[in-house]
């Protein structure tokens, strides 16, 4: 433990495990520690033993729910997006050769009291019950032009610069009704509030465009995917991949304390009595609670169901998204459900989360509108965590700590992070235009 270091790492979460991989392929010495003895910090994945331990203090699962080894239940379970920023940086590492994904096999929105596929194309928008023929078209037409829009190629602009011009005004351009601008800024463009409408346009179109692109890549019923066995085998890959790279990590060291010098930069970091060296701290909010502040809280409640989610056309994978004008709230509501069919539960048995950024101390009665759509489920657990985010001068105590996981339940908040922090460290900015096409080979069944 005596060596130095360019960067220690605390904790094996989504977020600490991406950036020790990023770091370490870039050719830093680092070293990972975490005080637990599993992967996964926040982020780790339980079996139903885990699970009832965790959330019923000690009862033993029922067992009609089949064996607890099957059952590889996420604690922050968020799809992959097939174009989106995670894929590239699991491709820009090489990390995909240790994983297998499977394409989700839904995405939904919920509107007027009722779940909908996901239109994302103008040949969608044109068969989909959520618009009135009218809508269709003007639906199709705003599709159109964002297929067609090319940042380099000032003809797709027809004459917008979506630099200057508002989400808002891009789509009053088009007449589109409040119910349409809703599915579309929430479940395609995965805005969590309807502030996007009042900031430039060009955030706005292209999320919309990687939904697109990923839903084509794959042919499948949404632009989601999923490892097999769940994300507790990405933090696992990311630990390979750092051993590739000369990386080590050492589970199950307790206390993991930041040493300071005199002017309150980190040099180091001590467990049982040891200290190693390094020039900087990478750690998520529980290592330097002094560090961070409250932001908000996740409500959440996670089901066992033998069943799909209804009205998601028997999907054994989706994620609904509920927008919050739809249930009068402040933030969306997610719903998120996978099965045996990913390997994360016994034969006939599906996952559901029920997740929404917290605006009352009563998941209960909170998240009712969402474990509604949900039908019987066999097993219900509640829980809220509290969201932090640093408040530290990186750049004057050399530590640079990671936001809490929010509500979404999918990946894209997560990975700006990531890359945001990574340009901090290093002072570079990720390089993530890679060829896409080398996860596709893993997807395939």
């Amino acid at each position: 433990m005596d060596e130095e270091y360019d960067v220690i790492v605390l904790g094996t979460g989504l977020k600490e495990c991406i950036l020790s991989g990023l770091l370490s392929v870039d050719g830093l010495k680092v070293l990972h520690m975490d005080r637990n003895d599993y992967y996964g910090g926040a982020s780790t994945s339980l079996n139903l033993t885990q699970l009832w331990k965790r959330f019923r203090g000690d009862d033993t699962p029922s067992e009609n729910l089949g064996s607890s080894r099957e059952y590889n239940v996420d604690m922050i379970p968020k799809f992959m997006m097939a174009n989106g920023a995670l894929v590239r940086v699991l491709i820009h590492t090489d990390v995909t050769k240790y994983l297998n994904f499977k394409a989700v096999d839904g995405s939904f929105v919920y509107n007027k009291g009722k779940i909908y596929k996901v239109p994302a194309t103008d040949v969608e928008a044109l068969k989909s019950p959520l618009m009135g023929l009218f809508e269709k078209r003007r639906a199709r037409k705003f599709f159109i032009y964002v297929q067609d829009y090319e940042t380099n190629d000032p003809k797709s602009h027809e004459g917008l610069d979506l630099n200057q011009v508002t989400a808002r005004q891009l789509i009053s351009k088009y007449g589109l009704e409040d119910d349409t601008v809703d599915f579309i800024g929430h479940a395609l463009a995965l805005h969590r509030d309807d502030s996007y409408l009042d900031e430039p346009a060009k955030d706005f179109v292209d999320r919309v465009k990687i939904y697109a692109e990923s839903l084509a890549r794959f042919q499948g019923g949404s632009p989601y995917i999923y490892p097999l066995y769940g994300l507790g085998e990405l933090p696992q890959a990311f630990a390979r991949l750092s051993a590739v790279y000369g990386g080590t990590y050492m589970l199950n060291k307790p206390e993991c304390k930041v040493e300071f010098d005199d002017n309150g930069k980190a040099i180091g970091v001590t467990s049982e009595g040891e200290t190693a060296k390094c020039k900087k701290v990478v750690c998520d909010p529980s290592y330097l609670s002094d560090k961070v502040q409250k932001v908000g809280k996740v409500a959440r409640a996670i089901c066992i169901m033998s069943h799909p989610i209804p009205d998601t056309n028997d999907s054994h994978s989706a994620q609904v998204i509920l927008p919050q004008k739809q249930l009068g709230r402040k933030s969306d509501m997610y719903l998120f459900c996978c099965s045996y069919a990913h390997n994360v539960a016994a034969k006939g048995k599906y996952i559901a989360f029920v997740t929404t950024e917290a605006e009352t101390d009563q998941p209960e009665v909170e998240l009712k509108p969402g474990i509604d759509l949900l039908g019987p489920v066999d097993e219900i657990f509640y829980d809220i965590y509290d969201r932090f985010e640093p408040c530290n001068d990186h750049e004057a105590d050399g530590c640079f700590i990671s936001t809490s996981y929010d509500a979404t339940t999918h990946f894209e908040t997560t990975v700006k992070d990531v890359v945001e922090l990574y340009s901090k460290i290093t002072g570079k900015v990720l390089d993530l235009s890679v060829d896409l096409s080398a996860a596709s080979a893993a997807t395939e069944e």
